[in-house]
């Protein structure tokens, strides 16, 4: 949504929600955690159901993932697509993320495709190991 849709929102909001989108995918953990310490919502999600987790998890930011876990992100949300932040992870191949986010208690099975789906699909057998365990 942009600011002359008429949907209403003050365009400084729509500014404030694109800068912090982009610091979860840069990975800019501490100024990050500083706005969602300030009230950002920590599951704000984007016009595609993207949430903070989801992209900063996309993008292999293990420390900006678990800040994120620490002020209430949902391990388990998925995006409009069925995908969540585990199964963006094991994509990328990000293994501290992966671990970060199963410590969490995230789901292997959780969504479409789902992160075990996601690993097997693309033959990855770092990270379906991961999945189950025997990679920690």
């Amino acid at each position: 949504m942009n600011a002359d849709s008429g949907g209403g929102i003050d365009p400084g909001v729509i500014e404030l929600a694109a800068r912090v989108f982009d610091l979860a995918r840069f990975g800019a953990t501490e100024e990050l955690a500083a706005y969602v310490d300030a009230g950002v919502p920590a599951n704000l999600t984007n016009d595609k159901g993207d949430t903070l987790l989801i992209l900063a998890a996309y993008q292999g930011h293990a420390d900006t993932v678990a800040a994120l876990l620490s002020r209430g992100a949902d391990p388990g949300r998925a995006n409009d697509r069925g995908q969540t932040a585990l199964a963006a992870a094991v994509f990328k191949q990000s293994a501290d993320t992966v671990r970060v986010l199963l410590d969490a208690g995230a789901d292997p099975d959780a969504g479409g495709p789902t992160a075990r789906e996601t690993a097997a699909f693309f033959d990855l057998p770092g990270m379906t190991a991961l999945l189950d365990g025997a990679g920690t």
